[in-house]
């Protein structure tokens, strides 16, 4: 049975409607849970939930100190390229937007792999919009094998493909896929979708098991925080994850928490999702999922990376750029949306420290695979 088979047994509707009605006695029942059941944890996202916060993050905290220690990988994203044809209403890279597209050479490519390897990075985010004729599979196994010798994990976030394609990526050198649904929600969906490939719903949604069938050792999904009301994305999110670790036991699973960012187009949130939101999302989901890796982006501000850092994340990226070419020269392309948390890496690599947990550059190396 695929994922699409489970989703369809959970219309967003009956979601919302079960999530609103759950009550307090509910909630400290899912405190009380050592596993949570989907009930528990609908019970954990709901409105009711808010006035358990602080009893929520006190064990989201022990669960990771628990499986994870204290420690917290840092990566970096490195965007080759920000063409793109299609035209998600959200996305600064928008085939409608008037922005400078480029796609880096491949020594522009190594040009900044370099940097950030000088920075101290070992993981890397490689990146692209959905351009094939511009950025096809050649180009971005090429890509990765120009900067394997620099890093000890790559892992992509490019347009879907399917398990062959996956497999040309793994053995040119990446480890890891990361892949967004966006929102849950088709028929919303369909609306924030209104031309290119990415239009197309359950090849997306069903991407990160053609990822896992590939062989793919670590996944990484999520939705997009603001195009939809948070607490039924973030059940969706759950369910979706949970699927992925029964069917896919060797590869690791990660959940990101993208909050929509000011871009290009000008798009503005529809289900705006406040950080007091983001919280209970974050408590929840590590309530839920114990051995997930938990992703938290420059997307936030540092303030507010800084008070998340104990509720379960396990990831954060640090001097991140959007833009192609960014980081070895002053951008003159356009990067996919704005940065909030603008510290140097060294920055966010003290402060973490400074907090009594272990920054980390990597955590994996490609030799565990050596024959």
């Amino acid at each position: 049975m695929s994922f699409l088979e489970v989703i369809k047994e959970f219309h967003p509707k009956d979601v919302a409607q079960a999530i609103e009605a759950k009550g307090p006695e509910d909630v400290e029942h899912a405190l009380g849970a050592k596993r949570l059941s989907l009930d528990d944890f609908m019970a954990l996202l709901s409105p009711c939930a808010e006035a358990y916060l602080e009893e929520m993050a006190q064990k989201a905290h022990a669960i990771t100190v628990k499986r994870f220690g204290k420690t917290i990988l840092l990566y970096a994203p490195l965007y080759i390229s920000n063409e793109c044809s299609n035209s998600c209403s959200y996305c600064g890279f928008n085939v409608t937007n008037k922005i400078p597209r480029k796609t880096l050479t491949l020594d522009e490519i190594e040009e900044e792999a370099k940097v950030l390897h000088n920075q101290g990075f070992r993981h890397v985010l490689l990146l692209t919009g959905e351009a094939p004729s511009r950025c096809g599979l050649d180009y971005i196994e090429a890509a990765i094998r120009r900067i394997r010798p620099l890093f000890s994990s790559i892992a992509v976030e490019i347009y879907p493909l399917d398990e062959a394609g996956y497999r040309r990526l793994i053995n040119a050198g990446v480890d890891g896929l990361t892949v967004y649904q966006e929102t849950y929600d088709k028929d919303l969906y369909l609306n924030l979708h209104p031309r290119g490939k990415k239009r197309d719903y359950v090849w997306r949604l069903l991407t990160p098991e053609r990822g896992g069938r590939a062989g793919m050792r670590r996944i990484g999904i999520g939705a997009l925080l603001g195009l939809s009301d948070f607490r039924v994305d973030g059940f969706y999110t759950g369910l979706h994850a949970m699927y992925l670790q029964k069917h896919f036991w060797r590869t690791q699973v990660t959940v990101s928490f993208p909050r929509i960012r000011p871009a290009e187009g000008g798009f503005r949130p529809l289900s705006p999702v406040t950080d007091k939101n983001l919280v209970q999302l974050i408590c929840a989901m590590r309530l839920l999922i114990h051995d997930a890796g938990l992703v938290l982006s420059t997307r936030e501000s540092a303030e507010l990376r800084n008070n998340l850092l104990p509720l379960g994340i396990t990831q954060m990226s640090a001097g991140s750029c959007t833009a192609p070419g960014g980081y070895s020269h002053k951008a003159d392309t356009a990067g996919q949306f704005e940065i909030h948390d603008t510290r140097t890496p060294e920055d966010v690599f003290s402060y973490i420290r400074s907090r009594g947990y272990d920054p980390v550059w990597k955590d994996w190396d490609t030799a565990f695979l050596s024959k």
